[in-house]
């Protein structure tokens, strides 16, 4: 997940939050049903839709959505850009943990669900918006610590979906965000995508958008040669700055424009580093996280950039002083559909450095 992503008071779902969270269930199906006890007719035409019910195999868990979902809830901004991309935000109830500005393009669609909290919400809130479908871009959002267990949502029937970039190739069971026991690639993101336009009944408009956004990273990266460029990624924090490690997001960036990360030889994914190191392994490009969330030191680029420049252990680093630095969102940062956004900036940026052919 993005480095130390603060949540509101996490609350564990008491037995009354239980039992209230049931009667809503069971209000909602009494009023789908007709005089006689059966399914209305719109409720009828949902369930036997073409291509219900769905089932996903989703990070070691079978999921089963029985009709489209209309009052779904994304506990992370890159799962609810996906479902805003996918032309679905009358179907968003909620969203929640938002690091960025939405997307562009997606404003006004945006600006049309309920944002219940700008961190991670209690599982209080989750439940108030009556979800049929949850969704997530990281395992600590729906594991210990988190809004809820996935096991816990199962109880109350609400089918749940884990991004699976964040549990393909990666061990979540250490501290912080976690490290990666393979090197990530687009592929899960793309899966993702095609999984919830599976779940919300569009599968075509899934593919036009992953067609998209292959298209976008190969004009991104035509012709270009940055093999003998250095990077380095901070996302936030300056007391002990979070560096990207060899293998997440950053990696796929890295990889696609040919260059190498100064710190690939980490595995973990987000790492803290003493800026002593990251003053000796001195990157040829800094690409800095542009945060709009205020959790953590430095989280916008002017500040970061008013640190490096300022600081006796960074001000002399080649890339500090000349002005080396791409800025991305801190999505593009993370494996989501803007991690393409991520490789374009770069790309860009490297040419423009005149470090990549």
């Amino acid at each position: 997940m993005s480095p130390e992503t603060p949540r509101d008071p996490v609350l564990p779902i008491a037995s009354a939050v239980r039992r209230t969270a049931l009667l809503i269930t069971g209000l909602v199906l009494l009023a789908a049903c007709g005089p006689d006890g059966g399914a209305s007719d719109g409720a009828a035409r949902e369930d036997s839709a073409e291509g219900f019910p769905v089932t996903l195999e989703n990070c070691g868990r079978t999921v089963t959505v029985d009709a489209a979902p209309r009052r779904a809830v994304s506990l992370n901004q890159g799962s609810t850009e996906i479902l805003l991309s996918l032309g679905l935000a009358d179907r968003i109830a909620a969203t929640a943990t938002w690091t960025d500005p939405v997307m562009k393009g997606l404003e006004k669609d945006e600006s049309a669900v309920a944002r219940i909290a700008g961190n991670q919400p209690s599982s209080e809130k989750v439940l108030a918006e009556e979800p049929d479908f949850v969704s997530a871009s990281f395992e600590s959002t729906l594991g210990t610590g988190g809004v809820a267990s996935r096991d816990r949502f199962d109880e109350l029937g609400v089918p749940t979906y884990l991004a699976p970039s964040d549990c393909m190739g990666k061990d979540n069971t250490g501290s912080s965000d976690g490290s990666r026991t393979e090197p990530l690639t687009m592929s899960p993101v793309y899966d993702e995508v095609r999984d919830l336009a599976k779940v919300f009944g569009v599968p075509e408009r899934g593919e036009k958008l992953v067609a998209s956004l292959r298209d976008r990273v190969d004009r991104a990266t035509e012709g270009i040669d940055a093999s003998d460029a250095t990077l380095l990624y901070w996302f936030a924090n300056s007391e002990a700055p979070y560096m990207a490690g060899c293998c997440g997001a950053p990696g796929i960036i890295t990889g696609e424009v040919g260059a190498k990360n100064v710190f690939d030889d980490t595995r973990e994914e987000w790492p803290q580093i003493n800026w002593e190191t990251v003053a000796d392994r001195d990157p040829d490009v800094l690409v800095i996280g542009d945060l709009t969330r205020r959790s953590q030191t430095a989280e916008s680029a002017e500040k970061k950039i008013e640190f490096l420049e300022s600081n006796p252990a960074t001000r002399n680093m080649d890339a500090v002083r000349h002005k080396r630095y791409v800025l991305l969102s801190g999505q593009a940062m993370n494996p989501t559909v803007r991690t393409v956004e991520g490789v374009e900036r770069v790309a860009a940026g490297l040419r423009s450095f005149g470090l990549a052919g």
